[in-house]
């Protein structure tokens, strides 16, 4: 019977178990038998606390890779198998015996072999199969080797410390344990223990997950049961939980959401991801002369998640009460664990290009649990991911520190320049609203001095000095940067500040920046560069604009009604009658369209004053000129315009 669990393809495959842990046999004989020996002490002595691994008899590898379909173990005795290394087990000192369980692979029996790390290390071996003399094993990299020399001397003070989260509780009775977590972690990594029809009693359950062990008489839970399969850890380790705390300012004083995660380990994780995933803004760029567009986000998923599980894995869970910490800022993430690194990973691990050194980890099976999930990834590999992600994300670097006591672990992933551009413009736009006009204008300066490339923000604060009365001190900032053309979004200052020209009447000079604004990107930006040139009287520039950006536009009623507008001046100025006929007629078109895409009120009624307008130039019927003023009035009964139109028409009408 299957007594593995884990899945056996995701094991033969490394999905879930480091290929280091794995040891592939293509057949049984002596000489196998004895490396066999050797390996299970070696597994059993678990030098980095990585729990142990697995032996897998019947299939062949290349380079660490399995041959399929396996080998097989065709013509072979595994109850013999099984007995002998039952047998010869019993001369490892102190005994030590693995689960054994054979297994078809592909319609070929094979047999695997796991060794967990054993409790009471170090253990030896016997040197060969007919010899009395015995060696200590351990594992470097993917080989059995025999441990001498300082590795030895690091064995030896290892002598019988199991690793916190996997020492016997006896202060905590089974019956604390749920079933229910047990059978459904089981279920998620897909093993046959939970098969349909496949009916094991609770306790074996506990024996072959190895999160119980016997005391005396009686069975007494391990640490890692009751990290991961009792509904509140926190009852037997407090701190056991992440702490997520959102902060409106960087000095951390604006206290805006504090999230807490408790429950099983796997589950606070998957929750506090799932939060984090969802507060990390999507931003999305055009790229010139591509068809697709260039998407960020604040903070990259993998790296956060990457940086989270570490901090669950890697902290200690005996006698800290603090928990994982994650601070969200408006210009980083950080994630804090406590304490800090084990001994033998130096602050120079954490450089680019630097490997972190293979040290004995804190805890074993929380990280083999965290593996079987596809929660945690293979050792070594989360620092240069973290790097990796923020790079692919355009992010600048992580960081990572810790104090010289070694009291906590931060890593630091800051968010995307685009991002800090973002919080700061609604952070702002929200202080402006309530009146805080002036905390506006410094919050925007502050994110400025960390992103001084940002066109957007520029662009908001020559608007907010502006309106505080200060035009001089805006016009400074646009003069600073005019020339500057690493900005990005450069075309946003320009805008801006000839948004204000035209408020001010200035039209000559408002024509002249926008002369020399940059083409925006975005077509957003765009439509309202050739509002601007239409304000500005720059009719035929702002007519192009529309006409290049047609496709985008023809389903925006407000860019309609502005393109309908720029035909209606255009036909004012030009001395051609059919051209202007033509103008004319476009402009209804446009009008009519943006009428119908509507919901507005307030534009549906602007709309209509303008059709009426266009149709008197036109020269169409009395009754449908007369038909769209009403229209106008009925929407806004209130604007005098439309009254005085209408009647004004009326009176005509009535003196022809």
């Amino acid at each position: 019977m299957n007594t593995l669990p884990i899945n056996l393809d995701d094991l033969i495959h490394a999905r879930s178990v480091e290929s280091v842990k794995i040891e592939f046999k293509k057949t049984w004989s002596q000489p196998i038998a004895e490396s066999v020996l050797h390996s299970i002490c070696a597994f059993a002595n678990d030098f980095f606390n990585l729990n142990g691994g697995y032996i897998i008899i019947g299939i062949e590898d290349k380079n660490g890779q399995p041959i399929l379909p396996p080998h097989g173990l065709e013509g072979q005795n595994l109850d013999e198998i099984q007995k002998w290394i039952r047998g010869n087990c019993k001369r490892i000192d102190p005994e030590y015996q693995p689960v054994i369980s054979p297994e078809i692979c592909q319609d070929q029996q094979i047999l695997v072999i796991w060794v967990s790390g054993g409790d009471v290390r170090p253990y030896q071996a016997p040197k060969t199969l007919n010899s009395g003399e015995r060696s200590y094993y351990v594992r470097q990299g993917s080989e059995t080797v025999e441990a001498r020399g300082d590795i030895l001397t690091q064995l030896m003070q290892m002598a019988a410390k199991v690793p916190f989260d996997d020492r016997r509780n006896s202060a905590v009775s089974i019956d604390v344990i749920s079933p229910t977590l047990v059978r459904n972690f089981l279920s998620d990594i897909k093993s046959e223990l939970v098969a349909p029809g496949n009916v094991i009693p609770e306790l074996d359950l506990y024996r072959n997950l190895r999160i119980t062990a016997p005391i005396n008489s009686h069975e007494v839970p391990r640490n890692v049961a009751l990290l991961f399969f009792v509904d509140n850890p926190e009852q037997y380790f407090p701190g056991a939980r992440i702490e997520i705390v959102q902060f409106g300012d960087d000095a951390g004083g604006n206290l805006i959401e504090e999230k807490i995660f408790r429950g099983p380990l796997h589950h606070q994780l998957r929750q506090a991801l799932d939060y984090l995933n969802n507060f990390s803004t999507t931003m999305v760029r055009k790229v010139p002369n591509q068809s697709t567009a260039h998407r960020t986000v604040a903070f990259p998923y993998e790296a956060m998640e990457e940086a989270l599980v570490n901090a669950v894995y890697h902290r200690s869970y005996e006698g800290i009460q603090e928990p994982v910490k994650v601070y969200l800022y408006p210009d980083r993430l950080e994630i804090i664990s406590y304490p800090g690194p084990v001994p033998g990973i130096e602050m120079r691990h954490f450089q680019p290009g630097v490997m972190i050194p293979p040290v004995p980890y804190r805890n074993r099976r929380i990280g083999e649990f965290l593996k079987d999930l596809h929660l945690a990834e293979a050792r070594g590999t989360g620092i240069p991911k973290i790097r990796r992600k923020m790079t692919e994300n355009g992010s600048p670097d992580p960081s990572f520190d810790f104090d010289e006591t070694r009291t906590y672990f931060r890593v630091t992933l800051p968010a995307h320049p685009q991002y800090i551009v973002i919080h700061a413009l609604r952070e702002s736009s929200h202080l402006w609203a309530v009146g805080e006009r002036q905390r506006a204008i410094l919050n925007l300066e502050s994110s400025l001095s960390q992103v001084p490339k940002s066109g957007a923000l520029i662009a908001q604060i020559i608007e907010y000095k502006t309106s505080s009365g200060d035009f001089i001190a805006a016009e400074k900032l646009f003069r600073d940067i005019e020339s500057d053309l690493t900005i990005m979004d450069r075309h946003l200052p320009y805008t801006a500040i000839a948004k204000i020209l035209l408020d001010q009447r200035k039209f000559n000079e408002a024509s002249v920046i926008l002369e020399q604004a940059p083409l925006p990107i975005q077509v957003s930006d765009t439509v309202e560069l050739a509002i601007l040139y239409k304000r500005a009287k720059r009719f035929q520039e702002a007519h192009r604009i529309f006409a290049d950006n047609y496709e985008f536009i023809k389903d925006d009623p407000k860019s309609l009604q502005e393109y309908a507008q720029t035909k209606i001046n255009l036909s004012k100025i030009n001395r051609d009658m059919h051209t202007k006929r033509r103008l004319n007629r476009e402009a209804i078109e446009l009008l009519r369209r943006a009428i119908q895409l509507s919901d507005d009120k307030v534009r549906n009624a602007w709309c209509w004053f303008d059709l009426a307008r266009t149709l008197n130039s036109l020269r169409a019927s009395e009754t449908e000129i007369l038909q769209a003023y009403s229209k106008a009035m009925e929407l806004l009964p209130d604007e005098p315009r439309f009254r005085e139109s209408y009647e004004s028409r009326r009176r005509k009408k009535d003196d022809g």
